[in-house]
């Protein structure tokens, strides 16, 4: 088998999945990973013999994203906001709308000037958003608490790959108490109702750890007002909040936020025009 013929395998075996275009990126995706080839390579060698051991691991990349497992987690890495990520059952796979989070705290930093901050990361799963800002602002001083002790795993060791400093907590948000001042408090945590689990793919429901997805669809908002309850005490007067939110409960969102006396309330639509990031001051 040349590396055309495997290809054009990847492309039949998953074509019922994904559409033509998503199938010849998850190959090259896996050939990158696998044999070190990006797509010009493959150009110039896609006549040549598959070595076995190469066909043999991509093969198994096919059985698994057949099986509907995602490709990060497959290969056990993700890319975000220009970071190689490691990835497994522990936490969610990086999502691009939090990349979006992450570079609007960036962007309003970097335009109030290079200053040395606190900043706190609540529910950090891989650290990506933590790591992410340490590194564009390494002048910040970041912090990073998780309940689960195999996700601070994860982020840890992503830290150190990534060359940054993060301080990890591992606690329960709706329970921790701390004496700790902080100017920025960032979250993206748990947000999806279990109402919604019918509208989402079976690759998240499958693979993703569903206590970093899922909330009750009683109280949806149960780790949000936790977290602004923590800000009233932790968050440093005009220090700001961010969340990613659902975006079916965006009015929900700034009541809370109201109720609990923050002002300079934003909601802020993604990309692809969800309302995706609230952000307010203390």
């Amino acid at each position: 088998m040349n590396y055309k013929a495997l290809k054009e395998r990847f492309n039949q075996s998953l074509e019922k999945i994904y559409q033509d275009q998503e199938c010849s990126g998850l190959f090259h995706i896996a050939l990158q990973k696998i044999a070190g080839f990006t797509r010009m390579q493959f150009l110039e060698h896609q006549l040549q013999e598959v070595p076995a051991q190469i066909r043999e691991a991509m093969l198994a990349v096919l059985d698994a994203l057949c099986a509907g497992k995602p490709i990060q987690y497959i290969l056990e890495e993700a890319w975000f906001y220009r970071l190689r990520f490691k990835v497994n059952a522990n936490v969610l796979i990086p999502r691009d709308e939090t990349e979006e989070l992450v570079d609007l705290i960036i962007r309003t930093e970097r335009g109030m000037g290079m200053q040395k901050k606190r900043l706190l990361d609540i529910g950090t799963g891989s650290g990506c958003i933590a790591i992410a800002i340490k590194k564009s602002l390494p002048l910040f001083e970041v912090s990073a608490l998780d309940v689960s002790a195999g996700a601070l795993a994860v982020a840890q060791e992503n830290a150190k790959s990534n060359a940054v400093d993060v301080t990890f907590i591992q606690a329960d948000i709706l329970t921790y108490q701390s004496e700790e001042q902080y100017d920025i408090i960032v979250s993206n945590p748990p947000y999806v109702k279990n109402g919604e689990r019918r509208d989402m793919h079976h690759n998240v429901l499958a693979y993703e750890p569903h206590t970093a997805l899922f909330v009750s669809d009683e109280d949806p908002l149960i780790f949000y007002r936790a977290i602004a309850n923590f800000a009233l005490k932790n968050l440093v007067k005009g220090g700001r909040l961010y969340f990613e939110i659902n975006e079916y409960l965006g009015r929900e969102m700034v009541a809370l936020m109201a109720e609990k006396g923050f002002s300079d309330i934003q909601l802020i639509h993604d990309l692809q025009q969800k309302l995706r990031i609230l952000s307010c001051v203390h």
